[in-house]
């Protein structure tokens, strides 16, 4: 990999040999007994205790604060899961092998870029069946959205999920910066990038990311707090808020494009 250097991220040990095949640099994350070939997120200044809650950010959050990002001139530095990888094509096109589908080192279409996002998820496509078991509180507002999903933005779609009212709560904890910045994105678009992976090629965009991220995160968790017998979508909710800042600030902060992903669980390669 010349000029490429990619963190997979798994909860498995098992994984190791199939990462470092691909290769890749296997971070592994949660409780499971890692063996020594592992980057762990639970050495040094860390917060891997909140990684149910925090997701693949309590790694971020150890590259960060142990000085961990190297990024030469010319490099870039990106983020991959055991289950969704970058492809190597701008089709997303499956060659059969799965090291030969995805990123080995970085295409000419990202020469004159500095980051690169997952394509856009739509949220205005959401199936009616969903709009009905998450929506309830929106339907009662506003019952257009059950016929013209057009009303859908990333706002609507992430108070469905992860708990009405709590981006809003989220978003008047930001900075004076970003606040008003980012309330107007998510309730205007209607597609964010998912799943928090990026590769970004400047050491400089990628810490004062960590530095906003963190530093509002921080402050959700008085509001929001840890509490496992809450529904998955506000368990993880520092890992969600993080997913549609991450669609803002980097299209904000940085000349950002997208890229389409791979979706495969090395758990069923041979």
């Amino acid at each position: 990999m010349k000029n490429l250097k990619i963190f997979c991220i798994s909860l498995s040990n098992s994984h190791l040999e199939k990462i470092t095949n691909l290769n890749y640099i296997p971070v592994g994350l949660g409780i499971e007994n890692f063996s020594k070939e592992w980057i762990r997120d639970n050495v040094g200044k860390n917060i891997s205790k909140k990684n149910k809650y925090y997701g693949e950010y309590t790694f971020h959050y150890w590259l960060w604060k142990n000085n961990f990002i190297d990024i030469e001139d010319g490099n870039w530095i990106g983020f991959c899961t055991y289950r969704r990888f970058w492809s190597n094509t701008t089709e997303g096109n499956y060659y059969g092998k799965l090291k030969d589908s995805i990123l080995q080192q970085t295409p000419k279409e990202w020469n004159n870029y500095e980051s690169v996002l997952v394509k856009a998820l739509p949220v205005n496509n959401t199936k009616l069946s969903k709009i009905l078991k998450h929506g309830k509180q929106y339907i009662l507002k506003n019952p257009s959205i059950l016929f013209n999903k057009k009303n859908i933005t990333v706002k609507v779609h992430f108070d469905m999920y992860h708990g009405y009212g709590n981006l809003d709560k989220a978003i008047d904890l930001l900075d004076n910066e970003n606040k008003n910045d980012f309330r107007k994105f998510v309730e205007t678009e209607k597609a964010f990038n998912p799943f928090n992976m990026f590769v970004c090629k400047s050491q400089k965009t990628l810490r004062e990311y960590y530095e906003s991220l963190f530093k509002w995160l921080s402050k959700c968790e008085d509001i929001f707090g840890f509490d496992m017998d809450k529904n998955y979508g506000t368990i993880r909710i520092y890992g969600f808020l993080a997913e549609r800042y991450l669609s803002y600030w980097f299209k904000k902060n940085s000349n950002a494009t997208t890229w389409p992903i791979h979706f495969e669980d090395i758990s069923n390669l041979n």
